[in-house]
Formats: C-alpha cells, structure tokens, sequence
C-alpha cells in the first residue's frame, strides 16, 4: 500500500516537472556536418576536426504528448489501485471523492512550483474521448428488461423533471440578481437560464460510481440512473439553445417554439442514428465467423461513430451511442464467440474505468485556478436551489407517476432519487464552454462549490442513508433457468389477459415486439448456425454468458461445498456441452414450440373472435341474450385458447356441449359413450 502512493508521488512529480517545462520551440532543420578538411564559415581550406558521435541523448519533446497522457493513465490506475487496497477506506468515502483529493493534490503541487494554474480538461477532450467510453459502456450492459418497463418514468424524470429543475434555478437566480442590483446586476435571464441549464445536469458517472457501492434494489437503480443518463442529453440540449438565444439579438415568440422543435429534433434525430448504426454493427457481425479476431472491433467503432455521426449534425451524441449500444448488443452476442464476448465486456469495463478515473482526478487539478470569484448570496442560494427544486420535482412527479405504476414508487425511493443527484464533469466541462463576459468567473467558482457539496457530502452520506432508511437491497445470486422460464411465463400471462381484456398494454406491446423480433429482425442480423430453435435454449445460454461474464457487483451467493474433489475446467466445458446437446435434442424430440401467434394453422376457415372490448360491454351483451346462449358462450369461451383472432374450441368439449341438450337425465348406453370417446380421440390424434 505505501510502496503504490509512493510510486503516485513520484508519478505526479514527473507531471509537474513536465508540465514546467517550456513548450517546445521548433527546432531548425539540422544542418549537414562539416566535410573533414573544410571550413564552412569561409571560402578558405582549413583542417576541422570531426564532429564527435553522441552517445546519449534525451529528446523529450518528441514523446512529450504521449508520455504525459500515459503516466495521467498512469497515476489514476495506481490511484484507484491504492483505495481499494486501504483497508476500510472504500467503506466509508466512495471512490470519486477519494480520486478528486487525489487530483487537488496533484494541482496544488504544480501549482506550487509553477506558480500558475495546472492544465485543465478541456471541454473537447472530454466530450470526445472520456465521456462516450462510460455512457457506451451504461448502455451495452443496461439491464433491458427493467429499462423498458420503467421507461415511462425515466422519460418523465429525465424530461419534465429537467425543465423543472432549468427553469426553476434559472428564474430563481434571476430574481435574486434583481434584489442585488449592484453585485449581481449585470447577470441577464439569459444568462440565469443558460446556468440552471448546465447546473441541473445530473452526472451518471457520478451517479454510477456511488450506487454501484450500495447494491440498492434493481428499480431505484435503473430510475436514478436511467434519469441521469437521459437527463445529460436533455440538459446539453436545452444548454446549447440558450446560447444560441444569448447569440441573438432578440429573442422573440417565433424563436421560442422552434426552439422547442429543435430540443424534439436533436433528441430524436440521436435516437434513430443511434439505431441505424445499431441494426448496421449487427450486421455486419453477422459475417464475423471467418475473422472472429477482428469483431470486438466493430462494436467499438459502430458505436463511437455513431457518437460522432450526432455531434457532426448537431444532434444527440449520448442518446445516439446509448440507442446503438442497446440495439446491437443482443444480435452481436448471438453472432460472435464466447472468446469475442468476453473481450467486448473487459474492454468496455476497462476502457470506461480508466476515463472516469482521469475525470475524477482532472476535476480536481482543475479546481486550482487563477479564475476563482467569490459571491456568498449567488454560490449559498444556488446551492440551497439545487436542493430544493430537486426535492420537490421529484415528490411532485412521483405523486402524478404513481397514480399510473403497479409497483409504486415509495416515499424512501423517492428520497434516495432526490438526494442522489449528484453533479460531476458534464457540467464542469459546460460552465467553461460559456463565451466570455463578466460573471463567467463567478459560474465557475459556483459549479465547482456544487460538484464537491454533491460528490463529498452526498456522496459520503447516501449510503448511510440507505442504511438507516432500511431501503431494499438487491439480491445477491442471478436468476436461475427456472425463475427465467417462470418470468417469461408471467409474461405471456399477462399479454393474453391484457388481450382478452381490450388494454394495450406494456406487455401486449412487448409481445408483440418478441414476434417481430424471431420472425424478422433476428433471421436478418443472427447467423443461421447460431439461432437458437427453443427459447428455452436461449435463456440457458444467456445465464451461461452471464456467469462466465461474473458481475463483480453482484455478491457471490453462499453455496455450501461438499468435500470431493473442485471440476477442472475441461470437465466444466464437457458439462456444459451435454447440457446444451441435451437441452437441443429434447426440444427437437418434443412436440413443436408454439405462442399464441402460431397456435392454430387452419385460422383461415375459422371464425374470427373479434376482442379489445371492455368487460362491462361483454357482460351487457351477455346479459341480454337469452339463458342458453349465455350457457353457450361460456362452454364456447372456456374452450379458446390465448390466440390474437383465431378461437379455437376442444373437439371433446365442443363433442359433449353439442350433445348436452339432446341428453336425458338417464345414464348413456355404455357403448355409444365409448364410440364417441373413440373419435374424441381420434381427432385429438390427427389435432
């Protein structure tokens, strides 16, 4: 432990001591060395004596850009490395906060020596090479199911909550400009808006480095960070047309409503660029089996291009690479090898963990700057908003959402949500983007007070919140084939009782979407060699990637070990290899699989049930209808299946309704029973 902040120390002097080095001054072009037996000052023969070979040299402006960028990655790796080895240190300060300490000292040191501000991170380096590695990785490993059922939510946290919250700060701070004339007078509504815009953007890196320590349950997880993943596309969004307007002589009613158009466009237009390269990489993975080597590779470069696609129209980089990464990641894990999936899922892991380390640490090098204005009344009052207007966004919003959610939002998850929005590099990097004017210092000043008030003091504390709140946790072990196979089961349960009942609900709508999916998207962008017969095959194989995959979120589950002997690896593999061949072969000896789409082949000469009527006009129909055919249509209903629009009736219980009525009271001759029974067979048989 003391041997790693050692080696930290001696890194961060090598990075001062590049940092004071003088920029590098164009060298001129090398001269020719003297021909032996010449002078070249004059025209007149001389004897010179020849130019001795150097031995050693050092030449450090020729790698100075790619060794400072090396020992940075350098001093967050070893960083990073040395809290998780402090003992109990991880248990009571979160990793970010122990990483931006790590960036002052790093900054007060240069400073010291150099006597100037250290170097800062720029806006452009974080939005082109730090950020999109972590939303990619949010977004490849986001929990799909538990998205999309929540994402009526998120949509309305992550939107309406991010108007509130903009407009709220920004008309608050306003007003206190107006009572402060002198200090604050010279701050526009403008201005006030553009502020509560890049202050009010809740930062997932943030958010994900805190949570991912508290293993809170799976619904207020994917809230809060569904919110801050969203709501950083909403807030760049309102943030650059706020400056537009400052870009503008007047702002007028025209101005406002395309305004408005545009936030719809620049989400939008992210979204379906994001699933254009999405439907591509898979794709195009699809023809991988030949150079299975190279296909980690277009997973990385689909997405980012995506990303880049965006921001080059002006459009949505985090939705655009979210939605990517989203769309291709099922089609790229059933075309690719196990060797390949593992390489994606490290590589992401890694890739994301060293940016968000550097930008934890560069949010505390560039805290030391020359730039600092202080204003009590301005940085006190936008603290306390933040807080405020959260609080009550969230309360107000989760009293409207809950009239509409099953599962409703408590009062406990609804403090986590508000107290957990923390602010991180999205907009420290936005307040240094704002064109020069004369409070531009005092912004600054305010957004660093709230990022280190969120990520120290918030950040500390959530978790003994959640501890003393008693919130649930989530569970330990991942799902198990049987909890799998009964889920999906409550799923199709569900898609036909919302049928039969005339609701179009989220779960018709998902069914509906696993059709299209097996029928079309799947024989398109999935290899046919790796198509999967049964679904239940499928969730095996999942299961199966995710425990080679081992989540080190997820707690490993206490298992109770017998004495024999561990399985070698061999063994585990040969295991596995039966368990599928096994799984395969009894599906193929089975009858076929079928859904409720494909239940029934002769639809054609059916009838159709015409259904997505309400029960009350159901039971008034009924209820009209003479005794016998109610009876009638209760023995018919009894009989359908769960089909869309073909009803199908037993042939046993459409054999004994139809000879109800023609039977005595009397018992049947015991040989006609038999006969009828026979065919009742018969035509189960031919069924």
């Amino acid at each position: 432990m003391t041997a790693l902040w050692t080696l930290s120390l001696l890194l961060s002097a090598c990075l001062f001591r590049a940092s004071c080095s003088a920029p590098a001054i164009p060298r001129p072009p090398r001269s020719l060395p003297p021909v032996r037996g010449f002078n070249n000052s004059g025209g007149s023969l001389s004897v010179d004596l020849p130019m001795a070979l150097r031995v050693f040299s050092v030449d450090y402006h020729h790698v100075q850009a790619p060794f400072e960028i090396v020992l940075w990655i350098m001093l967050a790796s070893l960083a990073k490395l040395g809290f998780h080895w402090s003992g109990r240190l991880p248990a009571v300060v979160p990793e970010s906060c122990l990483l931006i300490m790590v960036g002052l000292l790093v900054g007060g040191v240069i400073y010291g020596v150099r006597h100037s501000a250290p170097p800062t991170l720029s806006a452009n380096a974080f939005f082109l090479f730090l950020l999109p590695p972590i939303v990619l990785d949010a977004g490849y490993f986001l929990p799909g199911r538990l998205f999309f059922e929540n994402l009526g939510t998120i949509l309305w946290y992550a939107v309406v909550g991010t108007l509130w919250n903009v407009l709220g700060i920004g008309l608050s701070l306003y007003g206190l400009c107006l009572l402060a004339p002198g200090s604050l007078g010279d701050i526009s509504l403008l201005h006030c808006l553009l502020f509560g815009s890049l202050i009010a953007a809740v930062d997932p890196v943030a958010v994900l480095s805190v949570f991912q320590e508290m293993h809170v349950n799976e619904q207020l997880h994917i809230l809060v960070f569904g919110e801050s993943l969203l709501n950083d596309a909403v807030t760049v969004v309102l943030y650059k047309l706020f400056e537009s307007f400052l870009r503008m002589p007047s702002v007028s009613g025209l101005d406002v409503l395309l305004g408005g158009c545009r936030v719809l466009v620049v989400g939008m237009g992210g979204l379906f660029v994001g699933l254009f390269f999405g439907l591509i990489a898979a794709l195009t993975s699809r023809f991988t089996s030949g150079a299975q080597v190279i296909a980690p590779l277009f997973v990385f470069l689909y997405s980012y291009l995506s990303y880049l696609t965006s921001e080059m129209l002006h459009l949505s980089g985090i939705m655009a690479i979210v939605t990517c990464a989203v769309t291709m990641k099922q089609y790229v894990e059933a075309n690719v090898s196990e060797r390949s999936n593992t390489s994606i899922q490290y590589f992401l892991k890694m890739w994301s963990s060293v940016s968000e380390t550097l930008i934890f640490i560069f949010l505390g090098v560039s805290t030391i700057q020359d730039v600092h204005m202080w204003s009590w009344p301005f940085v006190c009052s936008t603290l306390l908003l933040c807080l405020v207007w959260r609080a009550t966004g969230v309360l107000l919003l989760t009293a409207v959402v809950n009239k509409l959610r099953r599962n409703t939002v408590t009062f406990r998850d609804q403090f986590i949500i508000a107290y957990g929005g923390l602010r991180g590099a999205i907009c420290f990097s936005l307040v240094f983007l704002i064109d020069d004017f004369p409070k531009k210092r005092l912004f600054i000043t305010t957004t660093i007070v709230v990022i280190l008030f969120t990520v120290f003091v918030q950040g500390m504390t959530i978790k003994p919140l959640v501890e003393l709140l008693d919130v649930k946790k989530e569970k330990g072990a991942l799902p198990s084939v049987s909890e799998e196979i009964h889920s999906r089961l409550i799923d199709h349960l569900l898609a036909g009782i919302e049928d039969v009942v005339g609701y179009w609900g989220q779960h018709y709508w998902k069914d509906r979407f696993d059709q299209f999916n097996v029928k079309y998207l799947r024989r398109i962008l999935i290899r046919e060699d790796h198509q999967a017969c049964s679904s239940i095959l499928r969730v095996y194989q999942e299961l199966e990637r995710q425990e080679q995959r081992g989540d080190e979120d997820v707690p490993p589950p206490v298992v109770t070990r017998s004495h024999g002997r561990p399985l070698l690896p061999q063994e585990m593999d040969s295991i596995r290899c039966i368990l599928s061949t096994n799984l395969q072969n009894f599906s193929n000896k089975q009858t076929a699989a079928y859904s409720r789409h494909t239940l029934h082949q002769d639809a054609g000469s059916r009838k159709p049930l015409h259904r997505h009527q309400s029960l009350e006009e159901r039971s008034t129909i009924n209820t009209q209808g003479e005794d016998g055919e109610f009876h009638d249509s209760r023995r018919v209903r009894s009989g359908l299946s769960r089909s869309h629009t073909v009803g199908s009736v037993s042939p046993r219980r459409l054999l004994l309704d139809s000879s109800a009525p023609a039977a005595s009271p009397q018992i049947a001759d015991p040989r006609t029973a038999k006969k009828k029974l026979a065919f009742v067979l018969e035509c189960e048989k031919q069924q």
